[in-house]
């Protein structure tokens, strides 16, 4: 059933089942820094891994570090972009979060004691205005890092393997 997948398509799949797990934890009570919360990170290792590891069955392979790199790539780009489109989407169904980090955020100044009423007021309008840039910036650069650092290292175990 599987078998025949392209990478672009088990990097859909992947992404599929992280965001329906990521939603079965939230709507379940798990709070967000919940150890299983890796769970998700693992499946997209397991997603890169799967892809690269059918490409080495493949005719095509020449057992060369650019294609293996390449099929991880159109498994984890895919991946990265539908978590960002989640990242977005979750967000704005639930604007908790935001007045959530503007209460933690004024606890955490008011805490450091060296801020003035002015400078706390213009920190937090900042904080608002860019706090889903900064949401959406920090998932593509966490998703892309991770996501091509097991690219790599799984296409170069698998460079040595065959």
């Amino acid at each position: 059933m599987f078998k025949n997948l392209t990478a672009t398509k088990k990097g859909v799949l992947t992404g599929t089942v992280m965001i329906v797990l990521s939603c079965i934890f939230f709507y379940s009570g798990q709070p967000f820094d919940s150890p299983l919360q890796y769970l998700i990170y693992v499946i997209y290792a397991g997603g890169i891994a799967w892809t690269i590891y059918e490409f080495s069955k493949a005719e095509e392979n020449t057992n060369k570090l650019g294609p293996f790199f390449l099929q991880g790539f159109k498994c984890f780009i895919v991946i990265t972009l539908l978590m960002v489109i989640f990242t977005f989407v979750f967000n704005k169904l639930h604007p908790e979060f935001k007045d959530d980090m503007v209460k933690a955020y004024t606890i955490d100044m008011l805490k450091k004691g060296n801020t003035t009423a002015a400078e706390m007021e213009t920190n937090l309008k900042k904080a608002k205005d860019y706090y889903l840039t900064m949401l959406l910036s920090g998932a593509i650069f966490g998703y892309l890092l991770i996501g091509s650092t097991f690219t790599l290292v799984t296409s170069l175990f698998f460079t040595k393997r065959n």
